[in-house]
């Protein structure tokens, strides 16, 4: 049996656990290791519990673990309970980030988008970022994800520079809120070029 299918299996002999689990230790490490037989890289999120609940597939921002991702996914058995989501999605920015000391509000960081013809790239200002304090680009990727998902900033993000407000850049600046609706707009321009040349 393959390590998805044994993945699969144990996840459906423990789904009515999983599905009431607020946060029970041992069953969340019970999965992180199930998950890490498939992929090492692999993570997971469980969203919030209603008719039906998330199991969100994570790479851990890991691209070369992506096919794994998505064959686990696909490869899931029908969960009448359970939506199976490769990927962190998209989410609402949330209003404070905290990691290690490190405070961010994502309503005071601004993006600038950069487009070179082909790809993608931003550039992300962080009030107090700090480049030798690796809690500030922790953040900066934290607020990525959330704005654009974990594909996108893996798969058509080229260029990611984070810098504090006060650097010297030439682009215009906006709230990062923004970013979402830039970022496909520019991606889906760059599509349109690549395909006609």
């Amino acid at each position: 049996m393959s390590a998805e299918n044994n993945f699969w299996q144990w996840f459906t002999e423990n789904e009515e656990g999983l599905f009431n689990a607020d946060f029970e230790e041992e069953l969340f490490d019970n999965l992180a290791t199930r998950l890490q037989q498939v992929d090492p890289h692999l993570t997971f999120e469980l969203g919030s519990k209603s008719s039906q609940r998330d199991f969100i597939i994570s790479a851990g921002g890991i691209k070369s673990s992506f096919p794994a991702v998505e064959s686990l996914a696909s490869s899931a058995p029908q969960l009448p309970r359970w939506n199976v989501i490769p990927f962190r999605p998209r989410r609402p920015l949330p209003c404070v980030l905290e990691i290690g000391g490190v405070k961010v509000s994502s309503e005071d960081v601004q993006f600038s988008l950069l487009d070179n013809g082909k790809t993608a790239g931003v550039r992300l200002f962080i009030p107090g970022f700090q480049e030798q304090d690796l809690n500030w680009k922790q953040i900066g990727y934290l607020l990525l994800d959330e704005a654009l998902g974990e594909f996108d900033v893996e798969s058509r993000l080229g260029l990611i520079k984070m810098y504090p407000p006060e650097a010297s850049t030439q682009e215009k600046r906006y709230p990062l809120s923004e970013l979402p609706h830039a970022f496909d707009t520019l991606v889906s321009r760059l599509a349109e070029k690549n395909m006609a040349t």
